[in-house]
């Protein structure tokens, strides 16, 4: 690939992941060098206006895990919003072009599938037979179930030879001195 340089990178157009919002829905479009400050600074002060009901998150490649925390952000923040996900790959395609034309080499065509997701988030019901869709408050219910277990007591666990537990040999204690009683 050194003698080739990329000349362009084209995504090709799917038909929209929630097809059925309104306009006026805000769409948070993150990328790779977005940063979360900024995100998260614009989304929670509009979504914590009254007249915001939704809005989308998305992110492809490697904006995934930031999209994800972009959302978990702001439901933590912006308490009772329902959520509907989609995960789906975008075809890309890109140019490549050869640097020194005369050598007889080809343009080349690399096509690929980068993963995406959608996520809306609403301050009202949705859809709940909806592939995707998590309630408000489901993922404290885990945790807070998960605590109550834990804070029954720490489970107890059988000491391994020769890490603090029984001796195996003898009656020995430390440096062959005979352990008292």
């Amino acid at each position: 690939m050194e003698n080739y340089q990329k000349v362009r990178v084209e995504e090709k157009a799917l038909a929209p992941a929630f097809p059925a919002l309104p306009p006026d829905v805000i769409e948070m479009k993150v990328k790779d060098g977005s940063k979360i400050r900024n995100l998260m600074g614009f989304a929670i002060g509009r979504m914590e206006v009254a007249e915001v009901r939704q809005m989308v998150f998305s992110g492809s490649g490697r904006a995934l895990g930031k999209t994800i925390t972009c959302v978990e952000i702001m439901k933590r923040r912006v308490k009772d919003l329902h959520q509907i996900t989609r995960i789906f790959y975008t075809p890309t395609e890109e140019i490549w072009e050869p640097i020194v034309p005369e050598v007889g080499l080809d343009p080349l065509t690399v096509k690929r599938n980068c993963p995406s997701i959608c996520v809306l988030l609403s301050k009202d019901p949705l859809d709940a037979t909806q592939a995707g869709y998590q309630a408000p408050g489901d993922y404290e219910s885990m945790w807070i179930q998960e605590l109550k277990t834990e804070s029954k007591g720490p489970k107890r666990r059988k000491p391994a030879p020769g890490r603090g537990g029984k001796q195996l040999r003898g009656s020995t204690g430390r440096r062959g001195a005979p352990r008292k009683v």
